[in-house]
C-alpha cells in the first residue's frame, strides 16, 4: 500500500498519503478513539495513518527495503502495530522494545515538531533513521512498487516541486496526489490494477506548532472528513 510525501512548511509540515488496497478494506469515516484520531480499517481493524493528540503523526507502509514472500500466518496485523506505536512515549522506546517476531515487513514513517523518523522491518531485523525535518521527503510501499518504479514515481514529486513558484499549501499536495503520473494507470499516484489493488483514499495531516488537522478523502468517490486536535503538551 501506499504513496506518502512530506514538505516542511512555516512552523510545521504537511503529510499527504494515497492508500493503496483491495477496495474491501476501504473505509468512510474517522474514528476518535484515546487521543487518537485515524480512518479504522474495515478487515483487521488497525489503521494505516494516525495522529495524537501530544503532537505526533505515524503512517505504515507494507514492506521494508524490497518485495518480500508472503508468509501467513501472522500474529498481529500491521495496522494494529501502528496503533501500538502511540503506546510508547518515545519512537526509540518502540523501536528497542516491540516484539516484532512473526510480524509481516513493514516501513513506519512517524513526525513531530522537529522529527521525521523512518522505521523498517524486514522479517529479521529493525531498521531505525532519522532523516532532515527541513527537507521534502518521498515514500512508496516496496511490495507495489520495484526500486526503479520507486525512483520514477518520486521524480514525479521532485519535478513538481521545482516547477512551484509560489508557497505551497494544502490543496495543492492533494492535487498532486490525486493527478501525479509516470504515464502508467498501474503505477500512477491513484492507480489501479484491475480493481484487486487500487487507491482508495487520500488523507492529509496539516501540523504547525498549535494544531494537528487530519482531511480524509476517499478514492473514486471524493467524499471527505476532516478533523482534528489542539496540541496539548505530553
Amino acid at each position: 500500500m501506499c504513496t506518502v510525501t512530506y514538505l516542511p512548511v512555516e512552523g510545521g509540515y504537511i503529510l499527504t498519503h494515497n492508500r493503496d488496497e483491495a477496495p474491501k478494506r476501504s473505509t468512510q469515516h474517522l474514528t476518535r478513539e484515546n487521543d487518537l484520531l485515524f480512518p479504522r480499517d474495515a478487515g483487521a481493524g488497525g489503521t494505516w495513518i494516525a495522529v495524537h493528540q501530544h503532537g505526533t503523526t505515524a503512517c505504515v507502509l507494507n514492506g521494508a527495503f524490497l518485495k518480500h514472500r508472503h508468509e501467513p500466518p501472522y500474529r498481529r496485523s500491521r495496522g494494529l502495530v501502528l496503533l501500538d506505536f502511540f503506546a510508547f512515549g518515545d519512537p526509540d522506546a518502540f523501536w528497542k522494545n516491540y516484539d516484532l517476531t512473526d510480524i509481516e515487513p513493514f516501513t513506519l514513517l512517524f513526525f513531530a515538531e522537529g522529527v521525521v523518523g523512518e522505521g523498517r522491518w524486514d522479517g529479521v531485523q529493525k531498521h531505525l533513521r532519522y532523516l532532515e525535518p527541513d527537507g521534502s521527503h518521498f515514500w512508496c510501499s516496496a511490495t507495489l512498487y520495484p526500486p526503479d518504479m520507486q525512483l520514477q514515481r518520486e521524480a514525479v514529486f521532485r519535478n513538481w516541486l521545482k516547477a512551484q513558484d509560489s508557497e505551497l499549501q494544502p490543496a495543492d499536495l492533494l492535487r498532486l496526489h490525486r493527478t501525479g503520473s509516470v504515464g502508467d494507470p498501474q503505477n500512477d499516484y491513484v492507480m489501479n490494477r484491475e480493481d484487486r489493488v487500487r487507491t482508495v483514499s487520500i488523507s492529509q495531516v496539516v501540523s504547525d506548532a498549535k494544531q494537528l488537522r487530519l482531511r480524509y478523502e476517499t478514492v473514486p468517490e471524493g467524499t471527505h472528513e476532516e478533523s482534528g486536535f489542539y496540541v496539548k503538551s505530553s
